[in-house]
C-alpha cells in the first residue's frame, strides 16, 4: 500500500477498475496523507471534501453497474488555483479576490472530470502566478517536499509538491515563464507545456478575463510520461467557440526508440550561466541517449541569436501581463520608463518598458518572433528535439524580500539576479513551442534536476515520448525521502 500514493493516474485507475481498491478507499488514503503531510508543506490550500466523497462513492456505484466514467475512474486529483472550480475561490494569491467563488468550472477541470477524475482540492500559487515560489498573503508558503527549506518552483509549486509527496493522482498547471516546467524540475516530478494555442485556458483567468493571454498555455503535470500524454489527451482540443471550425490532430511521435532520436544539446548560454551541478545531469542525460545510438550534438543550434530572444521573450511576456495594472500603476510605469536610460538594458527597464509598449511597439516584436519560429522550424527538419535547462539551478532556498527583480540565486557560487532565468522559460516558450520536463537524477546535494525536452511545434507527442523512454530506460519519478 504504501507504494500506491506514488503510482500513475492510469494506474491508479486500472486498480479502481480492477477493484482491487475502491475510489472511496483510494480518496481516503490520499486524505489521510494530505492530513499528514501538507501542515508541513502547505502545498494544497482549499478541499471540498463533502462533494469529492460524494463523487467518489458515485464512482464505485456506477462500476458496480458496469459504468467506466473514463480513463481517470474515480482517481483523486488537485488543479493549481488558478483554476475555476465550483465551491472553492479562485485568487491567483490576490487579497482582493479572496471571496471570488466563480460559479462554473473552468473547461479543463470540467474535461477531467468527464475523464472520470475525482477533483477534491486546490493547490498553491505566487501572488499572480508571478513568482518561482509559492507563497502569498492569503494561503502563505509551501515548501519543497525534497527540502522544507527550499522552493518548490512556481507558479505551479503546490501542483507540483503536491504530486512529488504522494498526494494527488494528478494535476493541472499553468506556464507562461516556465511555471509548468520550473516546478516541476525543482521537485522531480514531470510536466509538460504543450504548445501554444491547443489547450483551451477558459476559467484559468482572472476575473472578467475570456481572451487567451500571449505566450501562456494550461497542460498536465503528473509522476509519469505516459499521465502526461493522458492528460494532453484530455485537455487538447478547441474550446466550444472554435470547435466549429477546426480539429486538433497533434503530429505522432517522430520517434519510436532511443537509438532513432536526432538530439540536440544545449548545457547553458551567456544570458543565463546554469549551475555545474545542473548541467551535469543534463549532460549525463545526453550521455546515455549517445550511448543507446541516438544521434547527439552539443553545438546544434537553431540560426537564433540568444540575447534578443531573451530581450523579445522578456518584452512580450511583461506585454501580455501588463494589463493587470490598474490606471494609477499605468501612469506611474509610463512616467518611470520616459526617464530611463535609453541604454538600460536591464531586466527592470525592459519589464517597465513593456508595461507601457506601443502597440506599434508590440508588432515588430511580434514580427520578429515570427521570424524566430521560422528559425526553429527549419532547425527541426534536421534535429527531433533540443534538450536544455529548465532552471538555472535546482531549487534555492525561500526568499521572500522585495520584488523578484530584487531576489538573487547562487549559481556556482556567485549571485546572479533570480531573474536571469526567464531565458530557459522564454527560448522555447516564446515562440510557441512544446517542452517537456523530465527526471534527470539529483544533485550532490541531493536536489532533484529535470530535463527540458523542446520540439517542434505541434510535437508535443515527439517530447513525450522522449520522456517516456528516458523514464523507461534512464530514470523515472523517485519520491522524496520521508514520504514513503
Amino acid at each position: 500500500m504504501s507504494e500506491l500514493p506514488f503510482r500513475s493516474a492510469r494506474e491508479l485507475a486500472a486498480e479502481i477498475k480492477s477493484k482491487k481498491i475502491s475510489a472511496q478507499e483510494l480518496l481516503e488514503l490520499y486524505l489521510r496523507r494530505v492530513e499528514t503531510y501538507n501542515p508541513k508543506l502547505n502545498a494544497i490550500i482549499a478541499t471540498i471534501l463533502p462533494e469529492a466523497r460524494a463523487r467518489a462513492k458515485a464512482a464505485d456505484e456506477a462500476l458496480a453497474r458496469g459504468e467506466d466514467w473514463g480513463p481517470l475512474h474515480g482517481v483523486p486529483m488537485t488543479v493549481k488555483e488558478s483554476f475555476d472550480l465550483v465551491g472553492t475561490p479562485t485568487t491567483w494569491g490576490v487579497p482582493e479576490l479572496k471571496d471570488n467563488y466563480p460559479q462554473r468550472n473552468a473547461l479543463a477541470v470540467d474535461r477531467f472530470l468527464n475523464a472520470g477524475a475525482n477533483i477534491f482540492g486546490k493547490t498553491n500559487v505566487p501572488l499572480y502566478l508571478a513568482d518561482w515560489q509559492s507563497f502569498n498573503a492569503i494561503y502563505g508558503t509551501t515548501n519543497n517536499p525534497w527540502d522544507l527549506s527550499r522552493s518548490p518552483g512556481g507558479s505551479s509549486g503546490g501542483s507540483a509538491a503536491a504530486l512529488a509527496a504522494g498526494l494527488t493522482g494528478i494535476e493541472i498547471g499553468s506556464d507562461i515563464g516556465a511555471s509548468i516546467r520550473n516546478p516541476a524540475h525543482y521537485c522531480g516530478v514531470y510536466g509538460h507545456k504543450p504548445t501554444w494555442g491547443i489547450c483551451p485556458p477558459r476559467g484559468q483567468a482572472l476575473p472578467g478575463v475570456v481572451a487567451q493571454s500571449d505566450i501562456s498555455v494550461i497542460g498536465p503535470m503528473a509522476r509519469s510520461a505516459n499521465d502526461l500524454e493522458l492528460g494532453l489527451s484530455i485537455m487538447a482540443g478547441p474550446d466550444d467557440i472554435d470547435a466549429a471550425g477546426w480539429r486538433l490532430e497533434l503530429a505522432p511521435p517522430r520517434r519510436s526508440k532511443l537509438s532513432e532520436f536526432k538530439v540536440a544539446v544545449m548545457l547553458n548560454d551567456p544570458c543565463a550561466e546554469v549551475d555545474n551541478a545542473v548541467q551535469e545531469r543534463i549532460a549525463a542525460v545526453a550521455d546515455f541517449l549517445g550511448k543507446k545510438g541516438a544521434t547527439v550534438s552539443f553545438t546544434a543550434r537553431p540560426a537564433i541569436d540568444t540575447a534578443e530572444a531573451n530581450r523579445v521573450y522578456i518584452l512580450l511576456l511583461r506585454a501580455a501581463t501588463s494589463g493587470r495594472q490598474s490606471n494609477e500603476v499605468f501612469a506611474k510605469n509610463k512616467q518611470i520608463a520616459a526617464e530611463l536610460d535609453p541604454n538600460d538594458e536591464s531586466y527592470f527597464a525592459r519589464m517597465t518598458r513593456a508595461n507601457v509598449m506601443h502597440h506599434r511597439d508590440w508588432l515588430a516584436l511580434n514580427n520578429r518572433r515570427h521570424q524566430m519560429r521560422l528559425a526553429w522550424a527549419e532547425f527541426f527538419k534536421e534535429w527531433d528535439v533540443l534538450l536544455c535547462p529548465a532552471a538555472a539551478s535546482a531549487a534555492f532556498p525561500h526568499d521572500q524580500k522585495g520584488e523578484r527583480h530584487e531576489r538573487t540565486i547562487t549559481v556556482n557560487g556567485k549571485q546572479v539576479p533570480t531573474t536571469d532565468q526567464l531565458f530557459w522559460a522564454g527560448f522555447s516558450g516564446v515562440v510557441y513551442l512544446p517542452s517537456t520536463v523530465a527526471p534527470g537524477g539529483v544533485t550532490p546535494e541531493g536536489l532533484p534536476v529535470g530535463v527540458q525536452i523542446v520540439g517542434p511545434q505541434y510535437g508535443d507527442l515527439t517530447c513525450i515520448a522522449l520522456a517516456r523512454m528516458l523514464e523507461q530506460e534512464f530514470q523515472g519519478f523517485v519520491p522524496p525521502p520521508g514520504y514513503e
